[in-house]
């Protein structure tokens, strides 16, 4: 909310400056953003002395001037007829805004450089007389800015306020929050109608059918309007806050919304079939053509203004094309009403209307203001638009909301805000500001809120009020007492910071997404019909499409992550994130929450150099990041089996494994398939992880037991199998480590081949076997016939063949 105080200052006399007030209005909970001089970019704008004028030698109608500013003259093109030598005026330099927006530059007129602009009142925003050059007493000192020189200062306030304070989006509802400061009183309008004729009844007529939307429709009406531009008073306190003036009828429609925070709009009479008004919602599917010219599809629940065929309006939202006002209007019907808060704000979300009124209506307007504003309007309209006022006002009410009696006790409020207040001073803070205040006890008070006041209703809310009277600065300081005693952080925090330290210690970055996914996310990663995490559970009034159900899995999440940074260029993520997924187990039941961890990493795995091209990441490097996690959390090998389609439908057929620590399978590990890619919209390859950090902290020792290193050397031997294609790998591995043979120190594989001379449908496998003694250096013969011994039975096991 932006305040002019010259606007102020005609409710109430200022005692305080703009620094006072902008500390004082902070203090009272309304804060203060910014304060900016509306006449500050006359800085630039000096007064200037013409001191010769000559003919342009290539334009007839305008001329060269000589302009002094005291330190230097410059050369000015100007069209002004009334340029003479001598005379003052004031000259915009480069750099200059104007009042349209216009930024001066250095410029070439006709071939003849112009090194500034003299300039008229309009172009100023200092009057209406835009003839020729605005004409300075010749009092002034050549040089000094025009602010200065004119003494021109109007500090406005960029007010900052929260969604309950609908009372303070009016000039008057800061007046009013001034004058409590200053303990001083509020001078409101007084309003002079004209003399009438006729009675409003005779030409028109309201009828409210929606009435749970629209409690209450006033209505007056004006004939033998002349529309014109407003006259400058009007103009200049509407740009003050940063409003375009239009024309006369606009202008004061905007002024006394601007002045009193209700809202209204002016119909042109004329253009209303059966010159009368419905107020109904919208049918479904009917179309709008509003005031910026958009067509809008609306809704049953919609509340628009109509005539007798055709809707006029949106119910607080925004006028129609078909009825504004135009040049040749006469007959104004003016509208006042007060429609219901929430049926505004679902009304505006969802159209993504974000009109004045609308930010009004759906706060919340005085449901008793609705005359005194339209009663204002009135008047300046026929004062300003030179008509005459129909006798008369059609004011329809329904239910208005009841007054607001909230009793408060004293001593429960000190208690609340830690402050020692009688309740008299309490009586006299909230007088202050309107609050009708009795005591029916020493320690009670009984308070009827005002109208304007629709956010007030509880005790807490009066407490609310009386703590920001009084200042917040004032109420002491308090601390919580808290024990001197410190705790050890929880083992699942100590070993989730050690698990994203490790991650990010080799290049991951961690993500942290909302909770919420798309509804279509399960379908997007393909999961299968019976899969439990199909069981999501819908957010019931969400932000948006993009966040309507709680997640059932971190992969989506990653997934648009990758997604938004390929649209920026980023080729190559390594990311990762910790967090929870949601199961339903119905609406009875709290859903089940599992932390999960998952990571994905697409694009190089090293970075081009001297040493030559990038390498594309692949199923071994996230493979290798999961071992070096493992170990860097002192847990055993891991074991990476086979993983059925079946299991997991959004990895890559044979491109995926199941990740299994201890016999407890802790998660996957695969490359995203390729329909799951289409999905998101994603043009390379991505692999990821996904394990259940609760297993995974739960295998994590809680102490490391040291060895001491080995005295004797080891022995290596190898052994190379030709097995069934379909045999994995992984399993010869874990049937050496089964025979439990104790000089097997370990054992990995170092080689896959497929092809000639291998036979179609096999693969020759290579292991290699560390053998070591604690007690004695190992002999060839004793490791020869171990060696002989596992490669015989991994031979009969697999149906294995040794290389010729």
């Amino acid at each position: 909310m932006k305040v002019s105080l010259s606007w102020l200052g005609t409710y109430l006399d200022l005692s305080m400056d703009s620094a006072q007030l902008t500390q004082a209005l902070t203090m009272a909970g309304l804060e203060v953003e910014a304060v900016n001089d509306r006449f500050s970019f006359l800085d630039t704008v000096l007064v200037g002395r013409v001191a010769a004028v000559a003919p342009h030698p290539q334009a007839n109608k305008i001329k060269l001037c000589q302009v002094q500013t005291g330190e230097r003259t410059y050369s000015v093109v100007c069209g002004a007829p009334n340029v003479k030598p001598g005379m003052l005026a004031p000259l915009a330099l480069p750099g200059t805004e104007l009042i349209d927006g216009t930024i001066l530059t250095h410029s070439t007129i006709r071939g003849q450089s112009s090194e500034g602009m003299l300039c008229s009142e309009v172009e100023l925003g200092l009057g209406l007389d835009a003839s020729g050059l605005m004409v300075l007493n010749k009092a002034l000192n050549p040089g000094t800015s025009l602010n200065r020189a004119l003494n021109l200062s109007d500090p406005v306030l960029d007010i900052s306020l929260t969604p309950n304070r609908s009372d303070c989006l009016s000039i008057i509802g800061i007046a009013r929050e001034v004058a409590g400061l200053q303990g001083t009183s509020i001078k409101r309008p007084v309003i002079q109608l004209p003399e009438t004729h006729g009675n409003i009844n005779d030409h028109t007529s309201v009828i409210i059918q929606a009435t749970d939307h629209c409690p209450r429709y006033a209505a007056r009406l004006m004939t033998n309007i002349k529309v014109a531009p407003s006259p400058f008073w009007l103009q200049d306190r509407l740009r003050s806050v940063g409003l375009r003036p239009i024309n006369n009828l606009v202008d004061i429609t905007n002024f006394v919304m601007l002045e009193t925070g209700q809202p209204l709009h002016a119909f042109d009479f004329d253009h209303l079939t059966e010159h009368r008004i419905v107020v109904r919602t919208a049918e479904k599917g009917e179309k709008f053509t509003t005031l910026d010219n958009k067509v809008r599809e609306l809704s049953p629940e919609m509340l628009m203004i109509c005539d007798g065929q055709k809707p006029v309006g949106i119910g607080g939202g925004m006028g129609g094309l078909n009825s504004e006002i135009e040049g040749g209007t006469s007959r104004v019907l003016l509208e006042s009403a007060y429609f219901n808060p929430i049926s505004i704000r679902k009304t505006a979300k969802h159209l993504g209307l974000n009109s004045d009124a609308a930010h009004r209506f759906e706060r919340g307007v005085d449901p008793h203001g609705t005359l005194y504003a339209i009663d204002r309007a009135a008047a300046l309209i026929v004062q300003l638009g030179k008509g005459k006022l129909v006798g008369g006002t059609i004011d329809i009410r329904n239910d208005l909301p009841e007054p607001v009696v909230v009793r408060l006790s004293v001593p429960a409020a000190n208690r609340t805000l830690g402050t020692n207040l009688d309740a008299t001073l309490m009586a006299d803070l909230l007088d202050a500001i309107e609050f009708k205040v009795s005591a029916p006890g020493d320690d009670e008070l009984l308070v009827e809120v005002p109208s304007f006041r629709v956010d007030v209703s509880r005790p807490e809310d009066l407490m609310e009020e009386i703590a920001r009277r009084w200042g917040y600065d004032k109420i002491p300081t308090t601390f919580t007492v808290i024990p001197a005693i410190s705790q050890a952080a929880s083992t699942l925090w100590i070993q989730r910071q050690l698990i994203r330290e490790r991650l990010a210690g080799m290049g991951f970055n961690e993500t942290i997404n909302y909770s919420f996914i798309h509804k279509d996310s399960c379908d997007r990663i393909n999961l299968g019909k019976d899969d439990i995490r199909r069981r999501q559970i819908e957010v019931l009034n969400p932000l948006s499409e993009d966040q309507a159900v709680l997640r059932t899995s971190l992969v989506p999440s990653l997934l648009e992550t990758m997604q938004r940074n390929l649209a920026r260029q980023t080729k190559t993520m390594k990311l990762f994130e910790v967090g929870k997924i949601f199961i339903s187990r119905g609406a009875d039941s709290l859903p089940v929450e599992n932390d999960m961890l998952a990571g994905l990493w697409t694009g190089d795995s090293t970075t081009s150099g001297w040493f030559g091209k990038p390498v594309a990441c692949d199923y071994y490097d996230l493979k290798g990041v999961i071992e070096s996690l493992f170990m860097g959390l002192h847990l055993p090998s891991a074991d990476f089996t086979k993983l059925e389609a079946t299991k997991c439908t959004y990895t890559r057929p044979g491109v995926s494994a199941r990740i299994t620590l201890r016999g407890r399978e802790v998660g996957i590990l695969g490359e995203i398939n390729a329909k799951v890619l289409d999905a998101y919209d994603l043009k390379q390859p991505a692999f990821f992880f996904e394990i259940d950090f609760r297993v995974l902290t739960e295998l994590i020792p809680d102490s490391i037991v040291a060895q001491p290193l080995p005295k004797y050397p080891s022995t290596v031997r190898d052994a190379t199998l030709i097995v069934d294609h379909d045999i994995e790998a992984q399993s010869l591995i874990a049937r050496v480590k089964s025979m439990d043979q104790p000089l097997v120190e370990d054992v990995h594989i170092f080689d896959v081949y497929r092809g000639t001379p291998v036979p179609e449908n096999r693969k020759s496998i290579s292991l290699r076997i560390i053998y070591r003694s604690a007690q004695e250096t190992l002999e060839d013969e004793t490791v020869n016939q171990i060696h002989k011994e596992i490669t015989n039975r991994l031979v009969a096991q697999f149906r294995a063949d040794l290389p010729v």
